[in-house]
């Protein structure tokens, strides 16, 4: 990465950081490649807090221009303004993804706000902090056809689609992820956003071995399927998605909805019609969502793909 080009970082963190009124938002991506010599770098507005994350190494005199940058920041009226409290930079690139705070206090125990809803996150701890925000608009458009829905959130991970569910008025949600530890977060979500939980479930099971638990509570008016793209011994993209898509017919009420993502960049938007049309066909493509404008990428292909089916109505 180039440090003459991190003038264009600051910039626009000081641009966008007044555009957030409160809410949680990507400031900077560079990941998505629109910024030529900070491709590896994002920023992330989280509870009041910057996180800058490095997804590569960098040569010393960038790391200390970064560091001496957000420590100006951090003194100036910009951030004064938006009440900030702390700035910290997170190295992916090395075991176990290390942190640092650069300026104030970090809370790792923070909530973020996304459309109005509120969730728990861990800040600087893990490579994931509890939520993808890449994935707003997804998490609005559930909210938005929510209404009186059965729902069935695959891979929910600490169900931030199921939050969203409910605060859109869902009849019912059903969440199915193997990991116990984020289903736990998952209802303190829900609970942070007073919620009542008596028809949301949580089953802590490996879906392709439960499939007679999860068809137990539908038919389902919509299904959603956000899997991670690779997870060693349970999850292969292009191999065990398709295992998925064959069951929805057996899963949706008539007419029901299918919200399939994928955020991996070796596949494009075409896997999903074309696997949906093979293992499915009872089901019809009917968009693909927007990206926020935030997660700009040089390449549309490359980013999260999140692609909207329905079941055909006899």
């Amino acid at each position: 990465m180039e440090t003459t080009q991190l003038n264009t970082f600051f910039d626009h963190i000081k641009q966008q950081l007044p555009l957030c009124e409160g809410e949680m938002r990507r400031l900077f991506h560079g990941r998505g490649q629109t910024f030529q010599g900070l491709e590896q770098i994002t920023a992330d507005w989280i509870g009041k807090q910057l996180i800058v994350t490095l997804f590569k190494p960098v040569e010393e005199d960038f790391s200390q221009a970064l560091k001496q940058g957000l420590t100006e920041l951090f003194s100036s009226s910009v951030w004064e303004t938006a009440g900030g409290t702390g700035i910290g930079l997170q190295h992916r690139y090395q075991h176990g993804a290390p942190f640092e705070t650069i300026a104030g206090e970090i809370q790792e125990n923070t909530i973020g706000i996304e459309n109005g809803l509120k969730y728990q996150l861990v800040l600087g701890k893990n490579q994931n902090m509890g939520i993808f925000l890449d994935m707003r608009l997804g998490r609005k458009w559930v909210q938005e056809q929510a209404q009186g829905k059965r729902v069935l959130n695959l891979f929910s991970y600490t169900c931030g689609f199921s939050v969203a569910a409910k605060a859109g008025g869902a009849e019912q949600v059903v969440n199915v992820d193997m990991a116990k530890g984020a289903l736990s977060r998952g209802r303190e979500n829900h609970r942070l956003n007073e919620h009542d939980v008596s028809d949301v479930t949580f089953m802590g099971y490996d879906i392709f071995r439960s499939w007679g638990k999860i068809t137990k509570y539908g038919p389902y008016d919509l299904v959603v399927i956000d899997p991670p793209s690779f997870q060693k011994g349970s999850f292969a993209l292009t191999k065990d998605y398709k295992r998925i898509l064959r069951k929805l017919p057996t899963l949706l009420t008539e007419g029901g909805e299918v919200f399939a993502c994928v955020n991996s960049p070796v596949v494009s938007d075409d896997f999903l019609i074309d696997s949906m049309a093979e293992e499915a066909p009872e089901l019809t493509f009917v968009e693909r969502l927007a990206n926020p404008e935030e997660f700009a990428d040089v390449d549309e292909q490359a980013s999260l793909k999140v692609m909207i089916f329905t079941s055909k109505a006899e």
